[in-house]
This record gives C-alpha cells, structure tokens and sequence, in this order.
C-alpha cells in the first residue's frame, strides 16, 4: 500500500457545511474504514477547538471521531495509542503552537505510530501548526527587531512526514514571506512553501495539487549563486540574495516536488 494523502491546510479554513477544504478531508478519510482521529495537542485550549470540529465533522455527517487529548509526553508513550491510530481512517491535527506538538508528541510511540500508519495509506490533516509539523524542519520563531524591522527566523524540527520542505501557513495574512524566504536562504536545498488562509495542498506521489479560496507559495533557493546573511550587532539579519526561484499557485493547480516545477492545468491528467 501506497503512503497516505497529506493535507496541508495553511489555518483559518471554513468550519461549515459548505467549507471546501474539510469537505475534501472527509471524502479522502471515506475511502478507508474506521473513525476520524482528532489531536488537538497544538492548542492550549484543546476542548474548545475540538467542539469547533466535533461540530464541523458532525454537520458532514461525520459520527464517528475519536479524540486523542494527549497532553503529555507520557500520554504519547502509552502503550495503547498505536492501537488506537492503526484503527483509524484519518488523522486531523489542529492549529495551536508547533513547539508545544513536537515538545509532546515528537520521538514517541504515538509519533512513531502516526508514521507507521500513513506508510500503510492513513489519511493525515494539519491546519496552521498542525500544517507547519509535517515537514522535517519548521518555523518555531522570527523574531522582528521593531527599531529596523529585520527579522531573525529560529528552525526547529517537526514530525517528518515531508522531507526537504519548510510550510508556513496564515501567510499571505500574516505577511510572512520574509520569514519564509530567510529559512529558505539559509537552508538553500530545502523548499519553502507559503499556504495562505482557507487553502490548502494535498501531497500525493510527489506532487500537490492546490484547494480552497487563496494561493501557495512556493520559495526555491537551490540554484542561487550568491546568499548573504549579515548579523548586526542587535542580533538582526539583513539579507542579500539572487536567483532564488518563485512560484504563486492558486486553486486547481499542481507543483512537482521532485522536479520543482508547475505543472500547468493542459499538462495534467
């Protein structure tokens, strides 16, 4: 069996009826049998978010989810939540705090299990930190220096279900493309993608096709011949870079992650 679709959602998606993004979700978890896992761990206020999508799920006729309110590392190492997730059809991770995710969860049984079972085709969902925590390596800080406005971008790592990729999500929101882009520039075979709010990609066979209201951006670096980073003394980084490649996509359109490159609408299947 085939490695399981990674839906990557950018945050702030739709929680109604006639939202694209959890629709989509839904109808790639019906296509295995057993319940929907939630883990809302990201989140200080997991009830909360998880009535959100207790509601959500429920109006698309959505009955049987199992919430998985891990709250500690200990909690992820008991020995009967490999269990639980190898009975499940999908897996959705909620948005809260990527550092407090991997802080919990990285390097555990329940980890471990996650990885074991989208090997074997479970569906996997993430929106804002539960988007960021799928890559290898993540965005846990950047930090503005108000005085001149540069700012200083602190990696950390994430579960590892996408390698050589960075995701930052609220993006275009948040304007978060300098942040994007100084990662990338000092990780330059890495690829950076930016997903905006109420969108998404959906990771299959080394391509993702994007869904939802916005547009993904996709930062790649590997072909730059000149990058410098200079520290000033108040610990910011002011950037010099050239031939960085940049990508925009919106609904509807694919990227090849092996080749990085579109793949425009014609050439598709």
């Amino acid at each position: 069996m085939s490695v399981g679709e990674l839906l990557i959602i950018g945050g702030a998606e739709k929680k109604c009826p006639q939202g694209e993004v959890l629709n989509l979700f839904v109808d790639l978890a019906r296509r295995r049998s057993g319940a929907i896992g939630i883990i809302p761990t990201a989140s200080e206020i997991p009830e909360e978010v998880c009535e959100d999508y207790i509601r959500t799920f429920h109006q698309l006729d959505v009955k049987d989810l199992d919430i998985l309110s891990i709250t500690s590392r200990e909690e992820a190492d008991s020995p009967e939540i490999r269990t639980r997730i190898e009975s499940l059809a999908a897996v959705f991770i909620t948005g809260g705090d990527q550092s407090r995710l991997a802080d919990i969860i990285r390097g555990t049984v329940l980890h471990e299990a996650l990885m074991d079972t989208w090997r074997d085709g479970l569906i996997l969902g993430g929106t804002s930190a539960g988007a960021s925590i799928m890559a290898h390596q993540m965005i846990v800080a950047a930090d503005t220096k108000l005085e001149d406005d540069k700012l200083k971008v602190e990696l950390g790592v994430g579960f590892g279900f996408l390698d050589k990729f960075i995701i930052d999500q609220h993006f275009s929101q948040r304007g978060r493309f300098d942040r994007l882009l100084s990662a990338i520039a000092e990780n330059r075979e890495v690829i950076g993608i930016g997903i905006d709010e109420n969108t998404a990609i959906l990771v299959k066979n080394d391509q993702f096709k994007v869904f939802g209201e916005h547009q993904v951006l996709v930062i790649d670096g590997r072909n730059s011949d000149f990058v410098e980073i200079i520290a000033s003394e108040n610990g910011s980084e002011e950037l010099t870079i050239a031939n960085f490649t940049l990508h925009t996509l919106t609904k509807g359109y694919r990227f090849d992650l092996i080749k990085r490159q579109l793949i425009k609408k014609e050439k598709m299947k």
